[in-house]
């Protein structure tokens, strides 16, 4: 062990990670954690977190940030006002999404976005590539490069006209993908069953929000996502399924799992504390809580909660998409009388998103601490290529690191918040639980309610492709896409 002095040393707290807790202090000198055990040398700052849990920076994987989305309509953040509300919250790291429009260059995209976060972000960001125009250039020339350079995510969607992959781009897509060892991300719901129920309603005088629910059911979850899983299955590619939101969805993940495929799954704190009776309110208010998949009842929200505890659902994200609520980029930019199908969807969650799984979780009985800290930190960065780097308080690991009050109590408004939005869908709920300190490789962003990192601090991560990526077993049809022949001799015939 090196007897060079510690840049920091954090002293009497309770180190918890996704396999144990002990109490024990942390050495962190350049950035990165360099010792763990009781009584560590002296330093150039020592922090006391006596009573405070030490906790690995969250990493939340599923975040659109400066983004211009189908509609047209870009979200209310930039990359310093969301990453501070992050850092506030107790995460350290974001992925959020470089998002193709047909089109577009893959690599102008990927160009736009970085500009766009450069010197303004004060926790270390990466990108998931959004795919949506399946051309030779993008998949043999743009995605190869952009991989190699360390995007090694590529986001498809099966729904949405101006974004959805027909099934044989989707499966050109996917095979690229499996191809750059990169991992696939798919947004599944069915679009056609959407599209047909939603002109019955509207035929029919149901345009009001609360319709939202009824119109994009769980049953379009659950078709999609089977879907999903049949066409990864024919190209022989993990993937992972974001925003997990019904028991269908569940028990569609868990089918598949059973059959030892190798798919992965997201939910999202708005599936486990809201219900759709949110959207039985006046229009300005129930736009709050529109987003996609929509919100559903208590009974699929325990459903969710049982499967994020027992491992079905792989990993905890906030999908957060930031929009105001009025003018030309807002949620009811169409006015306040929009028809469900013309709200923007989307819903804030970047500081909120710890406190309430914390809250709600952990504080409630449904996780252990352990678990919390493996489905919001540690599994999200080894499913995008961040093992052993974030996530985790371990040896050589980036010194991101949360001081927690388990004790702390909030009640959460647009006045306890740092995002600047003027609205929150969590407003007037009471969370236990709060970080208290948040530290990206080393240096404090914020501390005790006040903002102390500076714009630019956080770097853009060039991502390992993840070993979750690769296929584990042969292909089930005996011939490989991606090869382009039979697996065995006898079959090459």
């Amino acid at each position: 062990m090196s007897t060079e002095p510690f840049d920091v040393v954090i002293r009497h707290g309770r180190v918890v990670t996704s396999r144990g807790t002990e109490d024990t202090d942390v050495g962190i000198r350049g950035g990165r954690i360099a010792a763990i055990g009781p009584g560590l040398s002296a330093a150039g700052e020592t922090i006391d977190a006596r009573g405070l849990l030490v906790l690995p920076g969250g990493v939340d994987a599923h975040c659109h940030i400066d983004q211009m989305v189908s509609s047209g309509a870009r979200t209310a953040d930039d990359f310093e006002s969301a990453s501070v509300a992050a850092a506030f919250g107790g995460t350290t790291t974001l992925i959020s999404f470089a998002a193709q429009h047909r089109g577009q260059s893959l690599r102008a995209v990927v160009e736009d976005y970085k500009s766009r976060a450069h010197g303004k972000s004060v926790v270390d960001y990466g990108f998931h590539l959004i795919l949506t125009d399946a051309t030779a250039q993008t998949l043999d020339h743009d995605l190869p490069a952009l991989v190699d350079e360390g995007f090694t995510s590529v986001k498809i969607y099966l729904t949405y006209d101006a974004l959805r992959l027909d099934d044989r781009a989707a499966l050109d897509v996917l095979t690229a993908i499996r191809r750059e060892g990169a991992m696939p991300l798919i947004h599944a719901e069915s679009h056609d069953l959407i599209a047909w129920f939603t002109d019955r309603l509207l035929q029919s005088g149901h345009r009001q929000i609360q319709h939202l629910a009824t119109a994009r059911p769980s049953l379009a979850e659950r078709d999609a996502v089977h879907h999903a899983v049949s066409l990864a299955e024919l190209v022989n590619v993990p993937i992972l399924l974001v925003h997990m939101s019904s028991a269908d969805a569940v028990e569609q993940v868990r089918w598949a799992r059973n059959r030892g495929m190798p798919v992965y799954a997201e939910t999202c704190p708005q599936y486990l504390v809201l219900t759709a009776d949110s959207l039985r309110q006046p229009a300005f208010e129930a736009a709050k809580f529109c987003c996609s998949p929509p919100l559903r009842d208590k009974t699929n929200q325990d459903a969710v909660w049982s499967a994020l505890a027992d491992g079905t659902l792989s990993i905890l994200s906030s999908d957060h998409s930031a929009f105001e609520m009025e003018g030309p980029d807002g949620k009811l930019r169409d006015g306040p009388d929009s028809a469900f199908n013309r709200v923007q969807y989307g819903m804030p969650g970047l500081e909120t998103r710890l406190p309430l799984i914390f809250s709600e979780g952990v504080v409630g009985g449904r996780l252990s601490l352990e678990r919390f800290v493996e489905v919001t930190a540690t599994e999200p960065a080894r499913l995008y290529g961040l093992s052993g780097r974030k996530g985790v308080i371990a040896l050589g690991a980036d010194a991101d690191i949360v001081l927690w009050d388990a004790k702390r109590r909030m009640t959460i408004s647009p006045d306890t918040l740092h995002d600047g939005l003027g609205w929150t869908p969590y407003d007037g709920r009471q969370v236990t639980g709060m970080p208290v300190t948040t530290m990206v490789r080393g240096t404090v962003i914020c501390r005790d309610g006040e903002r102390v990192g500076t714009s630019g601090h956080g770097q853009l991560l060039a991502r390992d492709r993840p070993e979750a990526s690769l296929p584990t077993a042969p292909p089930r049809t005996g011939f490989d896409v991606v090869s382009n022949r039979f697996v065995c001799e006898e079959l090459d015939q």
